[in-house]
């Protein structure tokens, strides 16, 4: 027992507890030390770092976002805003943030009077990247609609609120067809090199000045990049680069003459129809643009935020077609105020003596056909004078044979008629002066005598534009220079740096002599300010005006022959012209004026002209005087026919 004794003492005794109480210090100090790593690290992050690591905490991505650059704006010749930049606040939803979609999509159809399954649809079902991409669910909400929305955000994950800038077109339709209209460019245009640095989606434009100083309107888009939470909420903007709006272009156009002349069109009466047609107003010393209309007309309003398929299809189904520009695309026959073209080839090329009188019976025959004088019982016996003040068809049926068609064709083409006049807008058309050559290829036929008598009073083949009108007519009155129409004065790009517009450009000489012209300003002055002419109407008081009637038939139906007016469908109703210039001493504006399906040029045209005249000239529209009102009740027989 005491050998056990022993042996247990040995085993258990000092030695071993020796080796113990030399390891306790070492595992003591590792213990101390890595209590003292953890306390040091709990104070640097509870202290030291806790406000950076709790912000830190809510933030899981950086998203760049895109800022639009403002377009520039369109001005008038008077710096009156025609079309500018506002802002425009929208809803979008980021995909990939929805965290109860379901729930917010529901939410949002209540705050923004949207249906949720619509709004669902516009949604979709984004796949890869495009669950990132933010997408826009309401483009231009009231301020209301935004209140109801950001008060709501915090519950709803993945929705946020921007403001973008929006397109405003002051006047809405009152220059619609100059100005044109904006929208997303389309994959057609990405792929012209004309188009090299554009981008899908974004906003271009499409028609008018919006095309034509695209590259000018533009701007420079900036961007920003911002720290978004776990709900897509933005917490922190990085860094941001402005954007550069567009440079500012001003236009020939007189914005209150244009209203002027859009007004003229509105019906007499409420409720009434409105007019059709255009007016075209220039500047016939420059060539500027003053005032260019087109009724009926759309509102740009409508496209700056993408058109809907509805007003888009209202738009294309029209049988008027609102969205074409009828002052630079429309062709009609010019009816009678080509005369003053045929009368200014008879002068120049010596086939008539403008002394000698043509005896008018109401009706002139070639071969087995007669063809008619708008004056049913004939005008008697006319010089060249006369003829142009009463607008005699006979006197220049007999004129028209005397020149040929090819000889007044290329008179005509003199005018600049029958080829684009080279204004900077798209679409425009070239009409159409026939030849016999013409006839040959288009339908292989010889010309006819007969159609060379229609022709010399603007119907027949002839087809011509409001503006080419206004071309020719503002070389007589300049004396002979035929200029090219411009549109835009000037640009100014953000820093002030004004670019000058294309200078005024002489793009040919009528083949006219000034006496002769002299001669037919004269007579156009007759047609206005004398008794017995046809656009007595016209007459501004004060102002010396000169100019043309015309009344183009659109379709001759010999049942409608003793209808009234009203009676005939508004289709088959002949088409209204009437071309002027003043003051005759010294010309400064022409007008031309084109009501379609409108009846007679000077009942229905030459008003609306004098309404531009006299607000030109006395910066407002004045009334016709009573005398003057008088003289056209007791006129309106001349009036029916031109």
């Amino acid at each position: 027992m005491i050998l056990g004794d022993e042996l247990r003492a040995g085993r258990l005794g000092a030695g071993v507890d020796s080796a113990v109480e030399q390891r306790i210090p070492f595992v003591a100090a590792i213990m101390v030390l890595v209590f003292c790593v953890f306390i040091v690290r709990l104070f640097q992050l509870q202290l030291i770092e806790g406000e950076q690591l709790g912000r830190l905490s809510t933030k899981n991505s950086v998203r760049s976002v895109r800022l639009e650059a403002p377009r520039g704006d369109i001005l008038d010749r008077h710096g009156e805003i025609l079309a500018t930049t506002r802002p425009a606040f929208g809803v979008e939803v980021i995909p990939s943030d929805l965290k109860r979609r379901e729930r917010t999509v529901r939410v949002l159809g209540m705050l923004l009077d949207e249906d949720p399954v619509l709004l669902d649809q516009q949604v979709g079902q984004p796949r890869g990247r495009m669950r990132f991409r933010p997408v826009r669910l309401a483009r231009d909400v009231s301020y209301d609609e935004l209140a109801r929305v950001e008060s709501h955000l915090y519950a709803l994950p993945g929705v946020v609120t921007d403001v973008r800038p929006r397109r405003h077109y002051v006047g809405g339709d009152l220059a619609a067809h100059v100005l044109g209209y904006i929208g997303e460019i389309q994959p057609g245009q990405l792929e012209k090199r004309h188009y090299a640095g554009y981008r899908p989606g974004e906003v271009i434009g499409q028609a008018g000045i919006e095309t034509l100083m695209q590259s000018q309107l533009r701007g420079r888009d900036g961007g920003r990049n911002v720290v978004v939470d776990v709900a897509g909420r933005v917490v922190e903007v990085l860094d941001e680069e402005t954007p550069v709006p567009g440079s500012t272009v001003t236009l020939t156009i007189d914005r209150e003459l244009q209203k002027v002349a859009a007004d003229a069109f509105l019906p007499d009466v409420l409720g009434g129809p409105s007019r059709m047609g255009a007016v075209v107003a220039m500047d016939v010393r420059t060539g500027d643009v003053l005032v260019m209309v087109s009724k009926p007309a759309y509102d740009p309003n409508d496209f700056a935020g993408g058109i809907d398929a509805e007003t888009w299809g209202r738009l294309t189904a029209d049988e008027w077609r609102p969205i074409q520009n009828r002052a630079t695309s429309g062709q009609y026959p010019p009816g009678s105020t080509y005369k003053a073209i045929v009368a200014a080839a008879g002068l120049e090329s010596g086939v008539i003596d403008p002394n000698e009188t043509v005896y008018c019976p109401g009706h002139f025959r070639l071969g087995r056909r007669t063809y008619r004088c708008w004056k049913r019982g004939g005008h008697g016996a006319v010089d060249l004078r006369a003829a142009i003040k009463g607008s005699c068809d006979v006197y220049f049926y007999q004129l028209g044979l005397k020149l040929g068609i090819d000889r007044l064709a290329a008179f005509a083409r003199g005018f600049s008629l029958g080829g684009r006049t080279g204004i900077a807008l798209g679409q425009e058309r070239s009409g159409l002066v026939p030849t016999s050559a013409w006839k040959e290829r288009r339908f292989g036929e010889v010309w006819m005598k007969g159609e060379t008598v229609s022709a010399a009073i603007g119907q027949g083949f002839n087809l011509l534009t409001p503006l080419q009108m206004a071309v020719s007519y503002a070389a007589i009155a300049n004396g002979g220079s035929v200029l090219r129409p411009r549109l835009v004065l000037q640009t100014v790009d953000p820093d002030g740096v004004v670019e000058p517009g294309p200078a005024v450009e002489e793009v040919g000489v009528l083949p006219v002599d000034a006496a002769h012209l002299a001669r037919l300003t004269d007579a156009l002055e007759a047609v206005v300010e004398e008794d017995g002419g046809t656009a007595r109407r016209a007459r501004v008081p004060g102002i010396r005006v000169a100019g043309k009637t015309g009344t183009a038939q659109v379709v001759h139906l010999r049942h409608t022959d003793e209808l009234e007016e009203e009676q005939v469908p508004i289709r088959f109703r002949d088409h209204a012209w009437f071309v002027s210039f003043a003051p005759v001493e010294a010309p400064e504006i022409v007008v031309a004026v084109l009501v379609e399906h409108g009846g007679h040029g000077g009942s229905a045209a030459a008003p609306i002209a004098q309404k531009v005249m006299a607000a030109y000239f006395t910066g407002r529209a004045t009334p016709v005087p009573s005398a003057v009102s008088a003289a056209n009740t007791e006129a309106e027989v001349e009036d029916v026919g031109d």
